[in-house]
């Protein structure tokens, strides 16, 4: 039986443009990801999710979308990892690069798919349409998907 750990996934959308962090370190490194992290004990998804775009941006919001929720499951893992996915289209500050990651804009034309994780080519496009989804992921170490759902739906 797998036990769940409870993850945010935050994407900063402006027209035409997302900002994605290239991981410099910790799980996922070298890939171009949005910014999230762990929910710490007594804090909720909505406060993880704004503490950990901080700490890896510099920005601040003061609305979070959620738009998404997916589980991954990573064979031989223990852990099923439940991300909380938002989109944010407003926010303040400047992004800045952090110990963990290094922001940059990326034309929704032109989102580095091959460095990034597998699954983002197949949600991300719901994500820029503003479209809700929910997702399981079934991973062979990092690069390989064995099977996949995803749905859009109404709300989550």
């Amino acid at each position: 039986m797998l036990s769940s750990k409870l993850l945010t996934l935050v994407l900063v959308v402006r027209p035409g443009r997302v900002l994605l962090g290239m991981k410099k370190r910790g799980f996922g490194v070298g890939k171009w990801n949005g910014f999230g992290g762990k929910v710490q004990p007594g804090e909720s998804i909505e406060d993880a999710a704004r503490r950990e775009l901080l700490e890896e941006s510099g920005l601040t919001v003061d609305a979070l979308e959620k738009i998404g929720n997916i589980k991954f499951e990573f064979v031989g893992e223990t852990e099923l990892l439940d991300v909380h996915i938002f989109r944010v289209d407003t926010y303040n500050g400047e992004p800045t690069e952090s110990d963990e990651m290094r922001p940059q804009w990326f034309e929704c034309d032109k989102i580095p798919f091959s460095q990034m994780w597998a699954d983002d080519i197949m949600w991300f496009p719901l994500m820029l349409q503003k479209k809700k989804f929910r997702g399981y992921f079934k991973f062979q170490g990092h690069d390989v998907i064995l099977s996949h759902e995803l749905e859009e739906v109404e709300e989550l």
